[in-house]
């Protein structure tokens, strides 16, 4: 007799986990409060343009490739993923700008160009990174990696390196400030300072210019498309505007799932992809250690965003962002078209403007001034060069992206500090209740769209285990 499976959520982690378990004969159920699957990778409409609808903006390949085929997808045969070559640019108050491009020689030359010396040292901070990145890079696909784990390939050697912060690693390149600005900016745009991030971030350059950065044609929003499609037809059951209100337990394991409806949905095992909202809301008031942890951990505000039409020229980069210098935090223009000249409609292109927030700031200022905030970016000039005019056809706010997404306390996910990732994300395997699993960013090293989807497979395979 098949066991059965209730999945909550259908966001990347979700739909992997989905998908893995009913490959392997479990009957599985998706509950989605929204009306389509994807989360925060989903996909929006607004005035004939489609965006994407969340924060997600690149793509680590190898790490989507292997999800997919985890779940028995070819990658290339349902999506045309798009190499980008002028990746993203930094810009600080009087500093010259910053590019990185996919090459690491052209990225290394402009720098030269500007700091006499800074060429060499880049490439070698980016080679030495990349041997690291490669020796440490089958943990990704393991479940809860630790100590032990450190033991096999000569990872042990990397200790050192992974007790560090980012900011510690980043000034060992002894490059010119400007420029480890540019390398920390993924934190930035996590709301965390250099200092207190993990020293795995100090990794992303070299991923770009190794394995390199893609855009799918259709956008991000086509990757959960393909494995919703896949789902159904391996047998997955979705049901969509159900809300998930709360995990039923007893005898210290779940036995149903029970919708904001009333409607109760028998469980032999729960998967949910809701993060950090599993234990504080899902299971009630019940006391855990887990429970207990989450409470306690800083969030990621998802921020504010502005959803454009711009008319004028699509330029490379793909990204710019402005670094303001000071307590302000960095901001960030998403330019579609500079990958995807088909995103174009007549002589208007859609973009994204995108800024990051502190999570408790966002929260004192409240839903006006968030919104005040956003309008406040709007205004900004640094955005506008080369547009040569622009609409805001739709925005977002932490408050609206709560509400629309169910979002723990309006959060994307806890932030990714040294001290999270040492003590080790939030289990697959839940150590309060069997029969439990999570999936999502929250659960693994990373808060790309292909980690989100590592860690649905993770979660499946835990399950998997645990019932053979």
């Amino acid at each position: 007799m098949k066991k059965n499976v209730v999945v909550i959520g259908a966001g990347m982690g979700g739909l992997t986990a989905a998908l893995r378990l009913a490959r392997e004969g479990f009957r599985v159920q998706v509950l989605e409060a929204r009306a389509e699957a994807g989360g925060l990778a989903s996909g929006s409409v607004h005035e004939g343009f489609s965006f994407d609808a969340g924060p997600y903006i690149l793509l680590d390949r190898p790490g989507l490739e292997w999800a997919f085929a985890s779940v028995g997808v070819e990658l290339g045969e349902h999506l045309e993923l798009r190499a980008i070559g002028h990746v993203y640019s930094v810009d600080s108050p009087g500093q010259p700008t910053v590019n990185i491009y996919s090459g690491d020689a052209k990225t290394a030359e402009e720098m030269e160009k500007r700091w006499s010396g800074s060429g060499d040292l880049y490439l070698r901070f980016v080679r030495k990174t990349a041997a690291i990145e490669a020796s440490l890079r089958p943990l990704l696909y393991g479940s809860a990696p630790g100590p032990m784990s450190l033991l096999g390939g000569g990872r042990w050697r990397h200790i050192g390196f992974l007790l560090r912060s980012l900011d510690s690693v980043l000034r060992t390149s002894k490059l010119p400030q400007p420029v480890l600005d540019a390398l920390s900016i993924w934190t930035h745009v996590a709301g965390q300072r250099p200092e207190k991030a993990p020293s795995p971030l100090a990794f992303v350059p070299a991923l770009v210019h190794s394995v390199g950065c893609f855009y799918p044609r259709e956008g991000i929003r086509a990757i959960p498309s393909v494995l919703e499609k896949a789902a159904v037809a391996a047998g997955v059951e979705f049901r969509y505007r159900t809300k998930a209100k709360r995990i039923c337990t007893g005898g210290g394991r779940v036995t149903a799932v029970e919708s904001t409806e009333g409607e109760g949905f028998s469980a032999d095992a729960v998967v949910s992809d809701c993060g950090i909202a599993t234990y504080l809301q899902l299971l009630g008031q019940e006391a855990s250690a887990s429970r207990t942890r989450c409470e306690k951990l800083p969030l990621q505000s998802p921020g504010v965003c502005a959803y454009l039409a711009v008319r004028g020229r699509m330029d490379p980069p793909y990204l710019r962002f402005l670094l303001p210098g000071g307590d302000e935090r960095c901001r960030l223009l998403i330019r579609p078209g500079v990958p995807n000249p088909e995103e174009k409609r007549g002589e208007w292109y859609p973009a994204r403007l995108l800024g990051p927030m502190d999570h408790l700031k966002a929260e004192r200022m409240g839903a006006g001034g968030q919104g005040e905030y956003l309008d406040k970016l709007l205004e900004e000039r640094w955005w506008q060069e080369g547009i040569e005019e622009h609409r805001t056809v739709a925005r977002r706010t932490p408050a609206e992206w709560g509400t629309e997404y169910s979002l723990a306390r309006s959060s994307m996910n806890p932030v990714m500090t040294a001290k999270f990732m040492r003590e080790g994300r939030l289990a697959h395997r839940s150590p309060d209740l069997r029969g439990l699993y999570l999936a999502g960013s929250a659960t693994h090293p990373g808060q790309w769209v292909s980690f989100s989807a590592i860690s649905g497979v993770l979660a499946a395979d835990c399950l998997e285990k645990d019932f053979a």
